[in-house]
């Protein structure tokens, strides 16, 4: 059995930084990318993994929030030197994100948590399922499946997709964010929206159904959004007999082990169950793991 104090279960490559706002732009409605200023960071995170942003030299809101990657720049000499983060004002701390213009400072700290790429990651089908603002953990990943960047410090080797689809649902159209990063990758796109004023008048795991009905062979699914939606693109999943790993949401106040308030209800291999820390011990887990 591992031990709980095992090294891999906590933050130790992780950096806590001041860092410099960049840009911080909208994307679509009340959702914008803030990008910072971070070498060291920049190196280091992987996709899946995320940070602990604060609003530098403010004490209220007290705790940090959050945030997955989105992706990482580089300068025009080819290193890598900022990272992106993509966020819905919602609540104190993303209400005054949103104001904070370039030259300003964010505290952050990560990289924090696991990333993709457990179970089924050797298949050649990549199928991602966000819902919300669960597109977030997705770009960084389809380009280091395609082969079109690397991610980590040394850069880890992934299986390479020879084929995509993204599957992206929102409440409205307007709130539909970074579908231009996407569509310029050349994958396959599936738009569900509650109103129908784009794409698929459905819910985002309908039209996951319809993905698979037209072709699940080697197929691995990666799902991030709504707690609901995940749990039923998981059982979808497991019908099709197809692996499938989620990106847990679920709400933090430290992210890196200390505090558990964000424990996860969570099988085990030998039977039974118990709950893993969402910050060290996920947020990506096994969807068949999950005691939704």
């Amino acid at each position: 059995m591992t031990s709980p104090l095992h090294a891999a279960y906590y933050p130790d490559r992780a950096s806590q930084q001041t860092v410099e706002i960049v840009e911080n732009v909208r994307l679509a409605k009340d959702t914008y990318r803030v990008r910072f200023h971070s070498p060291t960071i920049a190196r280091r995170i992987v996709p899946g993994q995320f940070l602990m942003l604060r609003l530098s030299g403010l004490s209220d809101p007290l705790i940090g929030r959050p945030l997955a990657l989105y992706d990482t720049v580089a300068s025009a000499s080819g290193a890598l030197e900022a990272i992106d983060v993509v966020y819905l004002v919602k609540g104190k701390l993303t209400s005054r994100l949103w104001q904070m213009q370039p030259g300003q400072k964010l505290d952050v700290w990560g990289p924090l948590g696991n990333g993709f790429q457990g179970s089924g990651a050797n298949r050649s089908h990549l199928i991602m399922v966000a819902g919300g603002i669960g597109q977030t953990p997705f770009l960084a990943l389809v380009q280091e499946a395609l082969g079109q960047k690397k991610y980590g410090d040394p850069p880890r080797t992934v299986h390479r997709a020879s084929r995509v689809t993204f599957c992206y649902g929102a409440r409205t159209a307007e709130y539909l964010a970074g579908l231009d990063d996407f569509e310029q990758l050349g994958i396959d796109i599936r738009i569900a929206t509650d109103d129908g004023s784009r794409g698929h008048h459905a819910l985002v795991t309908d039209v996951l159904k319809q993905v698979l009905a037209e072709n699940k062979d080697n197929a691995r699914i990666v799902c991030c959004g709504p707690e609901p939606m995940m749990h039923a693109a998981s059982k979808i999943a497991r019908e099709a007999k197809i692996p499938c790993e989620v990106s847990l949401e679920t709400p933090m106040a430290c992210g890196i082990g200390i505090c558990f308030t964000c424990v996860a209800k969570v099988r085990q291999e030998g039977g039974g169950w118990d709950f893993k820390r969402t910050c060290v011990e996920g947020p990506v887990f096994d969807a068949d793991l999950i005691e939704w």
